[in-house]
């Protein structure tokens, strides 16, 4: 047995661990929501839009009339009105969706908490399109073009697609080499040689390249994302952040 080679062999696990965590975050509700790559806020979608002040007649008509009369006064029950959720989390191999409670405006002495209601079936390569999402849970004879849903994120989604499916990849390939890599630290430990070293170097240093340009990708989509839901979705009431944990 080899005490010197211990050392490496907690790391290695440490770095196993917290790829998996990485890839599974998110995997069923509740489970390491925080670990999110993003969070797309909807809980505000459409309060400027159906203003009565400013809505168009087309739009209010296709509205329930329970909508109509209460506009202004709706506080966090809109997304509810429209029959989406207050907000979408992306993860790397799905999307969760919820409500903020107690509501989904801070105030002085309460901050909204998510409430996961339902998350995505598990998909390798899966690419968040929150356009395709939003529009397949609005109320029947409401689109997103009525509430003025700007192509600047649909596009801004689409372009970082290819993205999203390389960092997929190379996380799998990072994973795979720090489960090799463990294996070979592991045997180290136990008999040593030259040759095991080696290998097992390589193979470190090829999960640590994988999981450090995967990681580099998921702050390049994070980054041009949020930027672009923000600086296109605020005027409706749509806001981005990026996750905290995930990296």
């Amino acid at each position: 047995m080899r005490p010197t080679a211990i050392f490496p062999l907690l790391c290695t696990l440490v770095a196993f661990i917290l790829s998996l965590l990485c890839i599974f975050a998110g995997s069923k509700r509740g489970y390491i929501e925080q670990g999110d790559i993003l969070t797309l806020n909807t809980s505000m979608l459409g309060r400027v839009t159906l203003n009565t002040s400013k809505s168009s007649s087309s739009l209010l008509n296709s509205i329930s009339s329970s909508i109509k009369g209460e506009v202004n006064d709706l506080i966090g029950d809109l997304a509810r009105e429209l029959n989406i959720h207050d907000f979408y989390s992306a993860h790397l191999l799905d999307y969760c969706e919820g409500y903020y409670t107690p509501s989904a405006l801070a105030n002085a002495t309460v901050e909204p908490h998510k409430n996961v209601t339902r998350c995505s079936n598990h998909t390798a390569m899966f690419h968040f399109d929150p356009t395709t999402v939003i529009q397949s849970e609005l109320k029947p004879g409401i689109s997103l073009a009525d509430l003025k849903w700007p192509s600047a994120i649909k596009n801004a989604v689409h372009a970082v697609e290819v993205a999203s499916k390389v960092m997929f990849v190379l996380y799998c390939l990072g994973v795979a080499a720090t489960g090799l890599a463990l294996l070979g630290a592991f045997l180290g430990v136990l008999s040593g040689g030259r040759m095991a070293a080696i290998i097992d170097s390589l193979l470190a240093f090829l999960a640590f390249m994988a999981l450090g340009i995967a990681s580099a990708i998921v702050s390049a989509i994070m980054s041009k994302v949020v930027h672009e839901v923000n600086k296109h979705g605020t005027d409706i009431g749509v806001t981005a952040t990026k996750g905290k944990t995930f990296l």
